[in-house]
């Protein structure tokens, strides 16, 4: 219509002329519709809805956490005499692991030995001499103020061979200090002194020593998915770490990579964090082969019990406005329908259609900018179809 105006050489002469431009610009809109109506419809491309067995599942960032773990300090000062382990060795619970000088704390004990042989020696004849008193004054032979002077001798004496006894135990107890065992099955990092350092309870600790097998991995849900997990497994907090119909926990390695092993959930705090919003839980992972360690990051996955049947849709193929997600249906007539839906989780390139689309309508994922609602369409089914 605008080439045929443009080529019109129009002059306002009279009524003649004005009929005459009228003429012709209806038989340039003739010309045109005609030729609207003689084109072929656009060629898109459709995939049909499908259905698959879904898995439905929510990530969180967890971090892994040993379930043991200890700082070994000495308990007694002396030199480091012997270390019988390497940074960074596999250890089992009572492995010897340092001696700090016993020679020492050995010596110290038999000399308390020695006090308590003099404290009972003491004590023996604090009970002669008592005896002789109280033989004495029956026979008025003493004043009743020596009797009772030799009274208390003796349970002087019995109080001396008392702390004798204690003194006994504490230098037991230092002696047994002079080694360091392996409080349980674990690794330990980098030893931190040499053999011949002095070492005590005011210096730094000789090394750390971590659990790995089992593990635990911390993270947090928040009280939307947390209330979800519970009404899906019938279950309430405090018997859901418990519980036979707890889910799955699944993890993904720093390296991205999927851990083979399931974890369960041990623990479920008590409150929900008013910060966050959250609620603290936890999983135990066996670990068997020390993939996971602690302190590490990790993306945690908790998977629903049983698989759901869902619509899928490939991604191409969903549209957004300011109403929400919409797709471009093309129906038994070969007409284009715009259809709103409602979205679940991505599934790789495909999507979850939870309402607005069933199984087997197709939808149109190649050609969305050369059609629009209402027109016909030439729809050619994709190459890759998503499904199959």
């Amino acid at each position: 219509m605008s080439l045929a105006l443009k080529n019109l050489n129009i002059r306002h002469s009279g009524p003649v002329q004005a009929f005459a431009v009228l003429v012709c610009l209806g038989m340039a809109h003739a010309a045109t519709a005609q030729d609207q109506s003689d084109a072929p419809p656009p060629k898109v491309s459709i995939a049909a809805a499908y259905t698959e067995e879904i898995t439905e599942e929510a990530s969180f960032i967890g971090r892994a956490e040993a379930l043991d773990k200890a700082d070994l300090v000495a308990r007694v000062s002396g030199f480091l005499e012997t270390q019988n382990v390497e940074d960074g060795a596999l250890v089992k619970q009572g492995d010897l692991l340092f001696t700090i000088e016993p020679d020492l704390y050995q010596a110290t004990l038999e000399a308390r030995n020695a006090d308590l042989d003099r404290a009972e020696a003491n004590l023996e004849l604090a009970k002669v001499e008592l005896a002789r008193k109280q033989e004495l004054y029956e026979r008025d032979a003493t004043p009743e103020s020596e009797r009772d002077i030799a009274r208390a001798n003796e349970l002087v004496a019995e109080a001396e061979v008392k702390a004798a006894k204690a003194a006994i135990q504490q230098a037991e107890l230092d002696l047994s200090y002079t080694e360091i065992h392996a409080p349980f099955d674990g690794r330990i990092g980098r030893v931190a002194i040499s053999v011949g350092d002095v070492v005590g309870p005011n210096n730094p600790p000789l090394v750390n020593i971590v659990s790995e097998a089992p593990i635990y991995v911390n993270f947090s849900v928040n009280e939307k998915q947390f209330t979800s997990v519970l009404e899906a497994v019938g279950e309430n907090p405090s018997s859901l770490a418990e519980s036979d119909k707890s889910p799955n926990v699944r993890i993904n390695l720093p390296n991205g990579s999927e851990l083979d092993e399931t974890g369960k959930i041990v623990f479920v705090d008590n409150r929900i964090d008013p910060l966050t919003g959250a609620i603290a839980m936890r999983a135990e992972f066996s670990n068997a082969d020390r993939l996971i360690v602690d302190g590490a990051f990790l993306n945690v996955r908790i998977e629903a019990l049983q698989p759901t049947l869902e619509v899928l849709i490939p991604q191409a193929a969903l549209q957004r406005d300011q109403r929400g997600d919409f797709v471009l249906v093309v129906n038994d007539q070969q007409m284009v329908e715009q259809r709103y839906i409602t979205t679940g989780d991505n599934e790789g390139t495909a999507v979850i259609v939870k309402d607005g689309l069933r199984e087997g309508e197709s939808v149109i994922v190649e050609g969305l900018q050369r059609v629009r609602p209402g027109v016909a369409v030439d729809a050619v089914v994709a190459s890759e179809q998503p499904g199959e």
